[in-house]
C-alpha cells in the first residue's frame, strides 16, 4: 500500500473546517493507504504559545482524531515532536533551500503582518518542516485543502534538489484535494478559523450550534423574508451541500431562488443535519477525554512505529549525504 502523510496544528480545538477539510476525508483514506496521521506540535511553536496548554491541545487533538473515526489499527497516530527525525531531517533539508524559496511563499507574508512582533525563523522555515514531515516516511499521498498547495509544490522543489544532490531517496509527493477542503466561516468571507471567532467547534451542543447559525451570513441580496435569493451566493447553502442530502439541496436551493423558505428556516435545517452529523463525534471525543491513559497508549504506539519507519528513512539520507560513519 501506497503511503499517506497528514498532520493538524495542536493550536486549540477542533473546528468545523479542521473535519471537512481534513478528518472526514482521512477516514475512507485508511482503507485504501497506509496512513500516517501526526499532531504536528513543532509547527505549533511558531507562534507565541503555553506550554501547559500545548500539551493540552496535543491530547484534545489525539481525542478528536479517534472520535472522528481514524483507526490505530489501521493507521499510524503519532506526535511530531516525540519523533526526533524530523528536525534532523529539516536541518539537512535547510542546508539545500535557498531563503528566496522561502520568503517568497503567500504564508510567511500573511503570518509575518499578523505577527509582526514575532517573526521568527520558525515562521519562515515552516514549509521545510513539512517537507521533512512528509518525505521522512517517504509518503506519496498529503491530502491538503487548496490554500496548502504552494506549500506543497515548494515540497516538490525541494525534494527534487535533494534528489537531485543526492540520489534518488524520496519519492514524488502528490496531493490529494476531496470534497470540503476549502470552508469559509460563518461570516461568509474569511477562511474558518478560532481567531477570527467564525467557527463551530466539533464539541459543540446542537443548542451552541443553533446560536452560532442563527448569524451567519447569507445572500446578501435577501434583505426581506420575501426577497428571492441565489444559493450559488449563500455561504449557509455551501454547508448544505456538506451536510444535507441531494433532495433536501435542491428543496432548499429551489425555496431560496423562489422566496418560498426563509433564511431562518433554511438555517434550522442546516442546523439539525450539521448536529445529527456531529452527535455521534461529540459522544465519543467526551469518551476519550475520559480515558486519558488508552489515548496516550494509543500514541505511544504509533510514535514508536513511526520511529522506525523515519530511522530507515534517515539510515539512508546518511548514507547518501556522506554522514554514515558506522564501519
Amino acid at each position: 500500500m501506497k503511503r499517506v502523510f497528514s498532520g493538524i496544528k495542536p493550536t486549540g480545538d477542533l473546528h468545523l473546517g479542521n473535519y471537512l477539510g481534513a478528518l472526514k476525508n482521512w477516514i475512507p483514506l485508511q482503507e485504501e493507504y497506509e496512513c500516517i496521521y501526526s499532531i504536528v506540535d513543532l509547527h505549533a511553536m511558531t507562534m507565541q504559545y503555553e506550554p501547559k496548554e500545548l500539551k493540552e491541545n496535543v491530547f484534545k487533538i489525539a481525542c478528536n482524531y479517534l472520535a472522528c473515526g481514524l483507526n490505530p489499527d489501521k493507521s499510524i497516530l503519532m506526535i511530531q515532536s516525540q519523533c526526533p527525525k524530523h528536525a534532523e531531517l529539516t536541518w539537512i533539508l535547510n542546508c539545500l533551500t535557498p531563503v528566496s524559496w522561502l520568503e517568497r511563499v503567500p504564508t510567511f507574508k500573511e503570518k509575518s503582518l499578523q505577527m509582526a512582533d514575532n517573526i521568527n525563523m520558525g515562521l519562515m522555515d515552516y514549509p521545510v518542516l513539512m517537507t521533512a514531515d512528509i518525505i521522512l516516511y517517504k509518503a506519496e499521498f498529503v491530502p491538503v485543502g487548496e490554500d496548502q498547495l504552494p506549500h506543497l509544490e515548494l515540497a516538490r522543489e525541494i525534494l527534487r534538489r535533494f534528489n537531485a544532490r543526492f540520489g534518488e531517496v524520496f519519492p514524488e509527493i502528490k496531493d490529494i484535494i476531496r470534497k470540503g477542503s476549502r470552508v469559509k466561516g460563518l461570516d461568509g468571507s474569511a477562511k474558518m478559523g478560532k481567531s477570527l471567532d467564525n467557527c463551530i467547534y466539533l464539541h459543540e451542543t446542537p443548542e451552541e450550534i443553533w446560536k452560532k447559525l442563527s448569524r451567519a451570513v447569507t445572500d446578501p441580496a435577501r434583505i426581506k423574508r420575501t426577497d428571492p435569493g441565489d444559493p450559488d451566493k449563500c455561504n449557509v447553502y455551501s454547508f448544505h451541500q456538506l451536510f444535507s442530502d441531494e433532495q433536501t439541496q435542491v428543496e432548499i436551493a429551489d425555496g431560496c431562488r423562489s422566496a418560498s423558505i426563509g433564511c431562518i428556516d433554511c438555517k434550522k435545517i442546516l442546523a439539525k443535519n450539521m448536529a445529527d452529523e456531529l452527535e455521534p463525534i461529540r459522544t465519543k471525543y467526551n469518551e476519550f477525554i475520559q480515558k486519558p491513559d488508552f489515548v496516550y497508549d494509543v500514541l505511544t504506539e504509533g510514535n514508536k512505529k513511526a520511529n522506525i519507519i523515519a530511522s530507515n528513512t534517515m539510515m539512508e539520507v546518511y548514507e547518501n549525504i556522506g554522514i554514515n560513519y558506522r564501519s
